[in-house]
C-alpha cells in the first residue's frame, strides 16, 4: 500500500524531464505529470517526454500508473501554445497553421504518439485522476485502459470553445465509452463531467475519496498483477477487438487464443 499522493515506484526516476517522471517499482511503472505548479499543463514538450516514457519501459512492466501532481490531474494544453511567440525552440500553433499541409499534418501525429501507447497489448494502464483534466488532460485519461477518479474530478472537453477540435486520440475511446450522443453533447458543449456522471456513464471505473485515490489505484494493480501474464495479454487484445468483429469472428478469435493459452498452459507453446 502507498501512502496518498505517493508514487507507486519508489525507485530513481527513469526519466525526469519537461514536466513527465517516469519511475518503475518491479512490475508497476508509474508516470507522473510533474509540474503542480501549471496545474500540469501540456505542452509539445511534455507530450514528446510522454513518448518517450513509453519507449523506456522496461520489458518487466505489466501495470503502467498515469498520475498528476498537485490538486489537478491536468489543466489541458498550456495558452502558450495560442500566443504568437508559443513555446521556447517551438514552433507556435500560429506558424503551424501558416505552413504546409503535410509538416502540420505530421507534427499533429508526433504530439498524438503521447497519447497511442498507453493501449499496448502487454500492458494495463490505469490513469489516477483528481480535480481538473481539461481538454488534452480529458484525452490522456481517455488514453488509459482503466480510469480511477477522486469524487472531486472534472472532466471537460474544451476545445470546441477554442474553434478546434479534440485531435489527440480523445474522441475514439469517448465514443467507445459513452456513446456517440452522449460524447458530441459533451464535446459539443465543453461542459464538465462530474465524479457521479463518470462513474455512471463509464468515463470512470471507480470514484474513490482524494485522499484514497493513490491507494485504490495500488489495490488495482496489485489485483491485475495476481493473473497470469499471458492471460491478461490475450483477453486485452480480444476485448480490444471485440467491437471490430462480428459475433462469429469474435468467437474465431477466442477459440484461437484458448488454444494457445491451452498449449502454453501444456508446456507446448513456442
Amino acid at each position: 500500500m502507498v501512502s496518498p499522493g505517493s508514487e507507486l515506484g519508489g525507485s530513481a526516476p527513469v526519466l525526469d524531464k519537461d514536466g513527465v517522471r517516469l519511475t518503475v517499482d518491479e512490475a508497476v511503472a508509474t508516470v507522473t505529470l510533474a509540474n503542480p505548479a501549471k496545474r500540469n499543463a501540456q505542452s509539445p514538450a511534455l507530450w514528446r517526454a510522454l513518448a518517450e516514457a513509453g519507449r523506456l519501459l522496461p520489458g518487466s512492466v505489466r501495470v503502467v500508473v498515469l498520475r498528476g501532481e498537485g490538486k489537478s490531474f491536468s489543466a489541458g494544453l498550456d495558452r502558450q501554445a495560442f500566443t504568437p511567440e508559443g513555446f521556447d525552440g517551438e514552433p507556435s500553433f500560429i506558424d503551424l497553421a501558416r505552413g504546409e499541409d503535410d509538416v502540420l499534418d505530421a507534427t499533429i501525429a508526433e504530439y498524438q504518439e503521447a497519447f497511442t501507447w498507453w493501449r499496448r497489448s502487454d500492458i494495463v494502464s490505469i490513469a489516477a485522476v483528481q480535480g481538473h483534466a481539461i481538454g488534452a488532460g480529458f484525452q490522456l485519461a481517455l488514453a488509459c485502459d482503466l480510469r480511477i477518479v477522486a469524487d472531486d474530478v472534472q472532466f471537460a472537453m474544451r476545445e470546441t470553445s477554442l474553434g478546434l477540435v479534440p485531435d489527440l486520440t480523445g474522441t475514439h475511446p469517448l465514443v467507445g465509452l459513452v456513446g456517440y450522443a452522449r460524447a458530441l453533447e459533451i464535446c459539443a458543449t465543453g461542459r464538465f463531467v462530474q465524479a457521479p456522471e463518470a462513474e455512471r456513464v463509464g468515463l470512470a471505473n471507480l470514484v474513490v475519496l482524494a485522499d484514497q485515490l493513490d491507494a485504490s489505484v495500488a489495490d488495482l494493480a496489485a489485483a491485475l498483477l495476481a493473473a497470469p501474464r499471458d492471460a491478461v495479454i490475450e483477453t486485452k487484445t480480444l476485448l480490444q477487438g471485440a467491437s471490430a468483429r462480428t459475433y462469429e469472428d469474435q468467437r474465431t478469435a477466442e477459440r484461437a487464443a484458448q488454444g494457445r493459452r491451452l498449449r502454453d498452459l501444456a508446456g507446448l507453446g513456442d
